[in-house]
């Protein structure tokens, strides 16, 4: 009896710790540029939003193409602009048209961090093949992206 207590109590606490890891999400949303009147007059090719807990006015994204051009790997920081709401942003073509890219975003507020990787080439941006995730992005996760073009 007193090794299930025991055992219960070690329960609680662990699910009592996991709780405010899972709350207040923070995250990366790609969006369609067709459908917002800024992006569109900026020929945006992608808009991108933080979203979740917290005050979109207090998220910082950092933007670059990550590229293989002639076998050679070359990396442009892009400017995002501003595109009406506070956290919105219209993403427009930054990178040469040769070569396979990787547009690389890393959303920060406060001390969480999320990144998105989405796979551009000559035939624009695929945001299906988008790569999502909590932490600061691998280099192994770009190059496999620039080596599948996906």
């Amino acid at each position: 009896m007193r090794k299930s207590i025991v055992q219960c109590f070690a329960c609680a606490i662990a699910l009592a710790l996991a709780i405010p890891s899972l709350a207040g999400g923070f995250f990366l949303v790609l969006g369609n540029p067709e459908a917002s009147p800024a992006a569109r007059r900026l020929n945006a090719v992608l808009t991108i939003r933080a979203a979740g807990c917290g005050n979109p006015n207090d998220a910082r994204i950092a933007a670059a193409a990550v590229g293989a051009v002639n076998g050679e790997r070359r990396e442009i920081p892009l400017k995002l602009e501003p595109a009406g709401e506070p956290g919105f942003y219209a993403v427009t073509r930054q990178w040469p048209a040769e070569g396979r890219w990787v547009l690389r975003f890393v959303g920060t507020d406060h001390d969480r961090v999320t990144h998105t990787l989405v796979p551009a080439g000559p035939d624009g941006v695929d945001r299906t093949s988008a790569k999502l995730a909590m932490t600061r992005p691998a280099d192994a996760d770009i190059a496999r992206m620039l080596a599948s073009g996906k």
